[in-house]
């Protein structure tokens, strides 16, 4: 069968004047780019898993949001989509069946909304695809009904195990950043995290030298490729992160990962960050009030035993070199009007490099999101398309949804104008060369090594 992979891209927002005002904010869209240019990795995998004697391509949506036309040429095309696409793919995938082609749906909206799926697809896959795909794809070669697929049924994804992703098919396409896996799902368990809807296991790592041959693999196909690893939270085992970071070293890469806080709590882990190639981290600070911070994980209060730290551990991480783009989350249970002022002055103060907000967002299959149905707080439910991380959905305890949005437009166009970028920025430069001076003075005034002056 000739096999089609297609990948729905990029960041949105339904809110229009939203939209707007990124588009006059280059900092603001910076960070969006980056992932709307990401190749899908989960997409990627499948083509490694895809059985022996079928031909498969990956193609991904037009900037418009259209499907390719060569994909009807295809025997079976594989979707894989997030929530705020979901109508997109669903009416993607509704036009490949009236043309006669089969359709498989998978992705985190897909694993928490299967039977909503099922109506637009031949087939859909439920949690990880690693032990699925190959079956649907026999099961579609002979013929045989249209089912949901339920990973669970298959047995857990060994990470140990994992092939090399086809990055072969990405072809010619100007990418400036390429995705690795290195660890899979996150501890924590935050309330509002998509993702433990279909990582829903134990934290998982890899094989440091799978890691390795995988960037090899990515470079014999990009050289001087920029790597993003599609972690949720890597550093979270500091002995592992160490020995894949001594690896990492000689490689000279440029990276991004997303991790926690507890980074900082490791100088050594920092200094091989930094030699290592890291350029920046992405952390999920989500409030500088610790009082906000309580409850969000559903295991344990990690972020509001750390939140008082918030502001040391940023600086000894961007001391380092390491620049960190702060996540803040809008719209917490303990969030009032002020909160809007609070992060401005936090990320100012502290000299965030890059600074990320977002509303609070309930998706599908998330512990917030049966909550806030509960509550009645959810404003537009099975309303999709708002689940963007952008749009109000939610009402909020201490404010209302209007000035919610409201304080997201101020704080967009505080945060993001280009005189307070530079104002945060230099206040990073300032910290990482005064590092440097301490650094060199205290390798002046040391003594000799024995060795020097046995020499």
């Amino acid at each position: 069968m000739n096999i089609a992979l297609l990948a729905m891209s990029g960041i949105r927002a339904c809110d229009q004047e939203l939209v707007e005002l990124g588009l006059t904010l280059p900092g603001f869209v910076e960070r969006s780019k980056q992932i709307a240019a990401l190749p899908s990795l989960g997409l990627l995998l499948l083509a490694a898993y895809t059985p022996d004697g079928h031909d498969v391509a990956y193609f991904e949506v037009e900037g418009d949001g259209a499907e390719p036309d060569e994909i009807y040429d295809f025997d079976l095309v594989a979707i894989s989509t997030f929530t705020a696409q979901a109508f997109e793919a669903y009416a993607i995938a509704d036009r490949l069946r009236a043309r006669g082609v089969t359709v498989a749906i998978g992705g985190l909206h897909a694993t928490a909304m299967p039977d909503e799926a099922f109506e637009h697809a031949d087939h859909v896959c439920v949690g990880e695809g690693e032990h699925v795909w190959p079956e649907i794809v026999r099961a579609v070669e002979a013929g045989a009904p249209q089912r949901i697929w339920d990973a669970r049924g298959f047995g857990t994804v060994d990470v140990s195990k994992l092939r090399v992703p086809r990055y072969d098919l990405l072809g010619d396409r100007p990418y400036n950043r390429y995705t690795v896996q290195t660890t899979r799902g996150c501890p924590w368990r935050c309330e509002f995290c998509a993702s433990t809807v279909m990582l829903g296991l134990p934290y998982r790592k890899r094989p440091v030298a799978d890691v390795v041959r995988d960037i090899h693999a990515i470079r014999a196909h990009a050289p001087g490729a920029f790597l993003e690893f599609a972690d949720d939270n890597t550093f979270v085992d500091k002995a592992w992160s160490r020995e894949l970071l001594r690896a990492l070293e000689p490689l000279d890469v440029h990276w991004f990962t997303e991790t926690d806080i507890s980074v900082a709590d490791d100088p050594e882990l920092l200094d091989l960050m930094a030699r290592s190639g890291c350029r920046q981290v992405l952390v999920g600070l989500e409030s500088p009030r610790p009082a906000a911070l309580r409850g969000i994980e559903l295991h344990r209060d990690f972020k509001a035993a750390r939140g008082r730290d918030y502001e040391a551990a940023i600086r000894r991480i961007q001391e380092h070199g390491v620049t960190v783009n702060g996540c803040f989350v809008l719209g917490l249970d303990e969030d009032g009007p002020d909160v809007f002022d609070e992060i401005r002055e936090f990320a100012d103060r502290v000299g965030l490099y890059e600074v990320q907000i977002t509303v609070m967002t309930a998706f599908p299959g998330t512990p917030l999101y049966r909550r806030l149905e509960r509550e009645g707080r959810l404003l537009a439910p099975g309303e999709w398309q708002r689940c963007t991380l952008f749009d109000v959905g939610v009402r909020p305890k201490r404010m209302s949804p209007e000035r919610l949005r409201e304080g997201l437009f101020q704080l967009t166009r505080e945060l993001y104008e280009p005189d307070a970028v530079r104002r945060r920025r230099a206040v990073f430069f300032a910290g990482r060369r005064s590092r440097l001076v301490k650094r060199s003075a205290k390798s002046t005034s040391s003594p000799p090594s024995s060795s020097s002056q046995a020499s």
